[in-house]
């Protein structure tokens, strides 16, 4: 942010400079006004006010240029100076004219205008579904000018040591929806979802509350026994874990797989997997980059159970566009929804008189995610080469040079090694009997 050289006491704002101006930082007007144009690091700007209503110091929002000019600000400016001297409330009757506002409204109304900004249409879509996931179950309902530290507390601890990474972009959205709300005149004072000097105080930093990030994972002599139980669940979820397991994928790709992603190739039944694939498009993947998985007989078996018309040769694929796993009313099934399957089942593990599901180093009840880790041990126990395991889970391999020389993704060699793990999540260590047996099938 700009410092104190930005401050001048005389009046140090000219309408070029305002048009012109791209430094974060406060700009003040001087006058007396407590008038100042706000930067943010985005390039956003806000006209604010600074006044003091009743004894107590506020921040009134007065919009933003070029829609509200520098003299049409200083002229809101002087009027609400003149109220709160005599004794009035700017800020209750720019409420009052503008009506209340609930935080899953507000989240809409910042969206309107910020979606646009995002590089593509995923990373819209993460916007608004960490938010209507996490954050308006419990405050949606609120107004905004009610939402205090203790609200915004009651979003972020239950998730904060579970699901760090998302827990931390999701209070970065929460601050920038009630950051919004303050600067269009719809809540005073700081904000709650602020990290320095606020919620840093009473969180745990994020790098810190796992080491690395790591996701719990299923420990590997538990992987055959866990492999069962999942089988006997039904739903689709179960079926979307079974696939996302098979395939060492990650949740978002498997819930947002559309049957136009999948090529089961020639012939039918289990012999299709001797090229079936599936393609996950660049913009649904972390890395940007298009990724290629090899379909193994337990895949495409699923595949067939839950989709389409017809056997054998007259089995007919949905449309490209239809999702493989949908939610059950319709829609992308949520990611909560797969890992509740887990959570069940190491409920169900505990009542029955066992330990749980649990990570072997942190003893904490492995997720969806962390089944990835229990692939990557595997592949390591069993001696497979680096490169090839960490293509399987779509990681960057070598430099950015390397890459670009590269010419092959290995995924004939990474269907061996998949259909060798499929082998060992049935408890064969065979990987030739690759049969798989699936719930509800």
């Amino acid at each position: 942010m700009a410092d104190a050289t930005t401050r001048r006491a005389s009046n140090a704002l000219s309408a070029a400079m305002v048009r012109t101006v791209q430094e974060p930082g406060k700009y003040h007007d001087g006058g007396g006004t407590g008038l100042f144009l706000r930067v943010d690091p985005n390039g956003s700007r806000f006209w604010v006010q600074r006044v003091t209503i009743r004894g107590k110091r506020r921040e009134l929002g007065l919009g933003s240029p070029p829609l509200v000019t520098l003299a049409e600000a200083r002229d809101k400016a002087t009027d609400n100076k003149r109220l709160a001297r005599a004794g009035g409330d700017p800020l209750a009757e720019k409420r009052a004219a503008r009506g209340t506002l609930t935080f899953a409204e507000a989240v809409e109304r910042y969206l309107e205008g910020k979606l646009a900004e995002f590089r593509n249409d995923k990373h819209r879509k993460q916007w608004r579904a960490t938010l209507n996931t996490y954050a308006a179950p419990k405050i949606g309902k609120m107004q905004v000018e009610a939402i205090e530290v203790r609200d915004v507390l009651r979003v972020l601890e239950p998730i904060w040591t579970t699901k760090t990474e998302t827990a931390s972009r999701l209070r970065g959205r929460i601050e920038a929806v009630l950051s919004w709300a303050t600067v269009a005149g719809h809540r005073t004072g700081d904000n709650p979802a602020r990290w320095g000097g606020n919620l840093a105080e009473l969180l745990p930093k994020p790098s810190k509350v796992t080491k690395g990030g790591n996701h719990p994972a299923l420990a590997l002599g538990d992987v055959p026994r866990w492999w069962q139980e999942l089988s006997k669940r039904e739903g689709m979820a179960a079926r979307a874990l079974e696939f996302l397991t098979m395939c060492a994928a990650r949740s978002g790709e498997v819930r947002g797989m559309t049957w136009g992603e999948v090529d089961l190739g020639g012939g039918h039944g289990a012999t299709r997997a001797t090229s079936a694939t599936w393609t996950i498009p660049a913009d649904r993947m972390k890395a940007e980059r298009e990724h290629r998985v090899p379909l193994t007989p337990g895949a495409v078996a699923l595949l067939l159970s839950i989709g389409g018309t017809g056997d054998g040769d007259d089995w007919q694929k949905p449309g490209d566009d239809e999702l493989v796993f949908p939610a059950p009313r319709g829609g992308a099934m949520s990611d909560m929804t797969i890992s509740a399957v887990m959570r069940r089942m190491n409920e169900a593990e505990v009542k029955a008189g066992g330990a749980g599901w649990l990570d072997s180093r942190s003893k904490r009840p492995a997720v969806p995610h962390g089944l990835r880790s229990t692939f990557r041990d595997w592949a390591a126990e069993r001696g497979y080469e680096r490169d090839m395991a960490e293509m399987a889970l779509a990681h960057n391999v070598g430099t950015e040079v390397e890459r670009a020389y590269r010419r092959t993704d290995y995924v004939e060699r990474r269907r061996a090694m998949l259909a060798s793990w499929v082998s060992f999540l049935s408890g064969d260590s065979n990987p030739a009997n690759n049969v798989v047996k699936l719930g509800g099938v």
